[in-house]
């Protein structure tokens, strides 16, 4: 019996391309057919023929086009959730296949810290996206440490030194933290002479991520001390904290970047400028930059962002393994 004859190009043409799925995707973040064509570097005629091309394939209306902005159908809603998975699943494919790719394209997981990560990183993130219209980035903050290969992460945006030796990490910036009250809070208990002068007095205490809860681990030169201190409020928060020694209710431990303004603005006054605790910034991440376009991206982005803000702050190797590719 002779083989029966079947027309290919009748599956072909049902079945969408990988560029008009991605296409796609960037229209729906950006609500505009121009936009997205500024951000692929196309024409919108470009962009207005895959998508056309795209919902023929699909047998469905993706979008609806009105003056001001485009609309998502509920068919495109779903394929748009579709699209996504299927980019990252390819993406991931051609980077393992193809670990020298320059182009970072899918999924970024990221995590932070609270306030570091609305303050500073979510900003970088922002912008690092316009940058690389292929990239996503799901940027997610905790007040604990987070295990970056264990739970899923590319990347822990990191302040602290305290880092474990199996994981590998790229100094971003320098950073201390810095002991520091309201000057009405000096004036009425007075400013401590002495650090050990510190544990009679309101200090407002912060258990976040992996800081040791009321106690206080400060260098001055070579001299190393600890102090375990107390005080009527406490958080889990460290803006929080912060607010509290504005209002005048006790003496903080933070990081500079965090304080600084207040203290330029005089809200704030150093207490004992002589001690401080070294807490860098950190980019934490469980395999090597050279098999990650879009980690190795993000982590050389974040690295010149935050140089950028501190410039007398240059990176250094030596601690944790650091990834110096």
């Amino acid at each position: 019996m002779a083989a029966s004859w079947f027309d290919w190009s009748q599956i072909v043409h049902k079945t969408p391309a990988p560029d008009d799925l991605r296409v796609f995707t960037v229209v729906v973040r950006k609500s505009s057919f121009a936009a997205a064509a500024q951000a692929l570097e196309a024409s919108p005629a470009f962009v207005s023929k895959r998508i056309r091309l795209l919902e023929q394939a699909l047998g469905v209306k993706l979008l609806h086009r009105t003056t001001r902005r485009v609309v998502v159908t509920e068919e495109g809603e779903r394929v748009f959730h579709w699209a996504q998975r299927i980019l990252d699943d390819m993406d991931q494919l051609l980077q393992e296949v193809s670990i020298t790719r320059r182009e970072p394209r899918g999924l970024l997981r990221v995590s932070c810290s609270f306030g570091f990560g609305r303050k500073v990183v979510a900003p970088a993130l922002s912008r690092l996206v316009e940058r690389h219209p292929g990239l996503q980035v799901r940027l997610e903050v905790f007040d604990r440490l987070v295990d970056v290969a264990a739970e899923g992460f590319d990347l822990d945006v990191r302040v602290g030194d305290e880092i474990a030796p199996h994981l590998i990490a790229r100094r971003l910036a320098s950073n201390h933290r810095v002991l520091c009250a309201a000057p009405r809070y000096l004036e009425r208990r007075g400013l401590p002479r002495s650090l050990g002068e510190i544990s009679a007095h309101d200090c407002l205490v912060i258990k976040e991520r992996d800081h040791p809860f009321g106690v206080w681990r400060l260098r001055a030169g070579a001299l190393e001390e600890t102090v375990k201190v107390t005080g009527p409020l406490s958080a889990n928060n460290g803006e929080m904290a912060v607010q509290w020694a504005v209002d005048g209710h006790g003496i903080v431990l933070r990081s500079w970047w965090d304080v600084r303004e207040h203290l330029e603005a005089g809200r704030l006054v150093a207490v004992l400028p002589e001690w401080r605790q070294e807490a860098n910034i950190w980019a934490v991440y469980p395999t090597r930059l050279n098999r990650s376009a879009k980690v190795r991206v993000c982590v050389e982005y974040l690295q010149g962002v935050f140089q950028a803000v501190w410039p007398a702050q240059a990176p250094a190797s030596g601690a944790a393994g650091s990834d110096l590719v």
